[in-house]
């Protein structure tokens, strides 16, 4: 083994901004492009929103005004500004804010002085105004270093903080701003700070119940068994039904922080709800049969929480304060007091409840014996399962590497044998589907265990008893782009909305994008995604460049193949937008609507001539403003 010297020369002491964009991952979590919605361009404005959100908490400032265009983002609110004197200090100086002083901010998200500092650090322009009775103070940053420090001046501007930043696009390559992302996070901003208007892009974002209005949003009237039970206490706010769905469904907060990994105060709620119905109905109930086809929303506000990371995901420990020491007695005794008063005061509800309850326990029992014959043929199939070529990195299991784990579900010999020979064997795993996937709307869980291909899917994600186990962060649906491409996308997506949901609530669904065109030269070779890129290939290879069009995932080699599934490979998020529900989603797509589908086919149908046409115009009109 080569030696090598340790001396003086290898110490480095790096600047504060230095580090953050060195390890920008150590701050904000992963980078990504905008196609994710843990990506680090949505930490960026989160960090920003936060402490305008801190505000509003402490009483200062009952509405913030959000801009984000293509580059650039600007936040403004209405509280009580940066003392002027040190607002240099606030972005830019590590471990200096407001926050480390519990009497300024009580029960705040931000308690590191981090946030801010690497959004500064990691944004190629970053300003900060500070307005503070008539008074006016205002610095500006490239890449963290301080560039202008403007005087203190006279203002008639109302008191709050005015923060514009661009991300660094040297960091956050191609990075794309997605709507659905940044208001599915403002509508969690306005149901957990019941009172607050935030304007963003003309769009207006109000709660007046809080979580009942959360979760009056994401489930349909129609699906629950009994009206939303909303439940209100000091530093503790709870909505919760059953639905008619499969799995659990929850949204957790702590200080306003969206906690998508959940947590110790999710863990506590799901305990303590398991608790109270076997005291209120007197029966020991099984676990799964009293949470199955839950829908809640829990938020608690405690103070010096700690989380699992700096993006503030997962609750770690929590302090409650001394006169309730731990959030699991904080919770228990909540819902202990609470919900088994609700109940009693609303029979109907209690009896919905345990209707729901027996109805889980009933369906348990009948696909026991499937389940147990499923698992064993998946065992089995485990040992040599050609449908599988697994990875050596996954999710579930510790390592540098796991947020990067990706399945490619497939369909045909050609296409998986394609990216089984480009893949990353470390992180990126292929699933080959035989054919088309049943479609299961409308079918009951039994058939997951039925379906050998389902079922297979299932134990290879490992997600049959929730997503605690996922093992790949990644689930990319890998199809040709023709309409039996198409179709096997609904059925996929289909499979897991109706039994998988969260799968894509909490964004690890993805459609891969492949190029359709390749125009090459003898000297340069370009991958085109649209007629609109193909025809600025053709511009710029001049001549008569040699053009193909792939019609499928098989007619692209291995080798090809290497460029579209790593650092540029392109993915497409299946979201489900806040307004959406599962229910009318597949009714509508997968359901006996064929009236309703031809006629919006009908209207939205365009030839491959129009489309074209199409992207020339808007290539005309791009290079005409430029």
């Amino acid at each position: 083994m080569a030696k090598h010297n340790y001396t003086e020369d290898n110490i480095r002491s790096l600047e504060w901004k230095e580090h953050i964009r060195m390890r920008p991952g150590m701050y904000i979590g992963k980078l990504g492009d905008g196609s994710a919605m843990d990506d680090g361009i949505y930490v960026l404005v989160k960090e920003i929103i936060d402490n305008s959100i801190d505000e509003y908490v402490m009483g200062y400032g009952a509405n913030i005004d959000i801009k984000i265009t293509p580059d650039t983002v600007t936040v403004r609110d209405y509280g009580r500004g940066i003392p002027l004197g040190k607002v240099v200090d606030c972005v830019a100086r590590m471990n200096t804010g407001g926050k480390y002083d519990s009497k300024a901010f009580q029960k705040s998200v931000g308690l590191n002085g981090v946030g801010t500092k690497a959004v500064n650090a990691l944004s190629t322009y970053f300003k900060v105004e500070s307005y503070r009775e008539g008074k006016a103070k205002i610095a500006e940053f490239e890449q963290g270093n301080l560039k202008k420090e403007h005087r203190v001046k006279k203002t008639k501007e109302q008191d709050g903080t005015f923060i514009t930043f661009q991300p660094d696009n040297s960091i956050f390559k191609r990075y794309k701003f997605r709507p659905e992302y940044l208001e599915n996070q403002l509508w969690n901003y306005a149901y957990l700070n019941s009172g607050l208007v935030i304007n963003f892009n003309d769009q207006k974002f109000f709660s007046k119940k809080g979580l009942f209005d959360l979760l009056g949003r994401k489930v349909n009237e129609d699906n629950r068994r009994y009206p939303i039970i909303h439940l209100k206490g000091e530093d503790i706010e709870i909505a919760l039904t059953h639905t008619n769905n499969y799995g659990e469904e929850y949204y957790s907060f702590v200080n306003g922080q969206y906690t998508t990994q959940g947590g110790t105060h999710l863990g506590a709620f799901r305990e303590a709800i398991v608790k109270t119905c076997r005291d209120f109905y007197k029966k020991n109930f099984d676990t799964t049969d009293v949470r199955m086809a839950i829908a809640a929303a829990i938020s608690v506000r405690v103070q010096e929480p700690v989380f699992e990371s700096q993006t503030k995901t997962k609750l770690g420990s929590i302090n409650m304060g001394p006169e309730c020491p731990t959030v699991k007695t904080f919770i228990n005794d909540f819902l202990k007091t609470e919900l088994d008063n609700y109940l009693h005061k609303n029979p109907k509800v209690a009896d919905a409840i345990l209707k729901r309850i027996l109805q889980s326990e009933r369906e348990r029992k009948e696909i026991a014996g499937i389940k147990k014959l499923a698992r064993n043929r998946a065992k089995k199939a485990n040992l040599h399962n050609k449908k599988l070529r697994d990875c050596r990195i996954h999710l579930n299991k510790k390592n540098d590497r796991q947020h990067e784990t990706t399945i490619f579900i497939t369909e045909g010999d050609s296409a998986s044998g394609s990216l089984t020979q480009a893949r990353d064997v470390q992180t990126q795993a292929v699933f080959s589907l035989r054919g088309k996937p049943l479609n299961c709307y409308n079918k009951t869980k039994k058939i997951v265990y039925e379906n050998e291909e389902f079922n297979l899917l299932q134990h290879a994600l490992n997600i049959e008893d929730g997503l605690e186990g996922l093992r790949y962060n990644k689930v990319v649906i890998a199809t040709d782009a023709d309409v039996d491409g198409m179709h096997i996308r609904l059925l996929l997506m289909t499979f897991f909305l109706q039994f998988f949901p969260d799968l894509i609530r909490n964004g690890h669904v993805y459609i891969l994008e492949t190029p359709l065109f390749r125009v090459r030269n003898k000297k340069e070779t370009i991958y085109c995604y649209s007629g609109k890129e193909k025809q600025a290939a053709i511009k710029k290879l001049r001549g008569n460049p040699e053009i193909t069009r792939f019609k499928g995932l098989g007619e692209i080699s291995p080798g090809e193949f290497k460029d579209f599934i790593g650092k540029g490979m392109r993915l497409d998020p299946v979201i489900l937008q806040e307004d959406t529900t599962i229910k009318q989603l597949l009714s509508y797509y997968m359901g006996t609507n064929t009236p309703d589908r031809q006629g919006f086919i009908i209207e939205n149908l365009r030839t491959e001539e129009e489309a074209l046409q199409e992207a020339l115009e808007e290539a005309a009109l791009e290079e005409q403003q430029a």
